[in-house]
């Protein structure tokens, strides 16, 4: 445990100790699966170096429901994406760590395949939630959710955060 304080940082409330809300699958499955109570709304991502982009998509996935859950791609899971050879930059435990440090984060799982659509079928999540960049069809789950009776949200990308330019930024003030 890390034992964060109880603490306000740039007006987001931070967690007393997020390492509580990042759960094994089986413990995700148990407690937001078909048999919970209230709206459940699912998001992933691999959310390397998160910033205020990836903040503004959690907070906004957030107010479709009830509880929020967060899948996060496993390092492996990153590399299978093809995203470039140094990525992820922050470990896969440190990822989670910090996106479950958002309050408005109720858990947060890893996963290794290069798509959530497993976990997606297990919770039967009644919302899933991506950025405004995909299109409706492109999104995994799509049909399993809406199936259910559930839908599919796309919220606004906040303009100018891409943690691909952020990268890119970092190293061209390093040369």
């Amino acid at each position: 445990m890390i034992g964060l304080r109880r603490e306000t940082i740039s007006g987001l409330m931070i967690s007393s100790d997020p390492t509580q809300k990042v759960l094994a699958r089986e413990e995700m499955i148990s407690r937001y699966g078909p048999t919970r109570t209230g709206t459940l709304v699912f998001t992933n991502g691999c959310f390397d170096l998160l910033h205020p982009g990836h903040v503004s998509c959690l907070y906004e996935a957030g107010r479709y429901g009830d509880q929020l859950v967060v899948a996060i791609n496993s390092d492996y899971s990153v590399r299978l994406l093809g995203k470039a050879d140094n990525r992820p930059l922050i470990s896969e435990q440190d990822r989670a760590i910090v996106v479950a440090a958002l309050e408005f984060v109720d858990a947060v799982c890893l996963f290794d395949g290069s798509t959530p659509i497993d976990l997606i079928n297990q919770l039967e999540p009644d919302v899933l939630v991506k950025g405004a960049d995909y299109r409706h069809e492109d999104v995994v789950g799509r049909e399993v959710v809406e199936r259910r009776g559930g839908r599919i949200a796309l919220v606004p990308l906040l303009e100018g955060y891409s943690t691909t330019d952020l990268v890119a930024r970092i190293r061209s003030r390093l040369e």
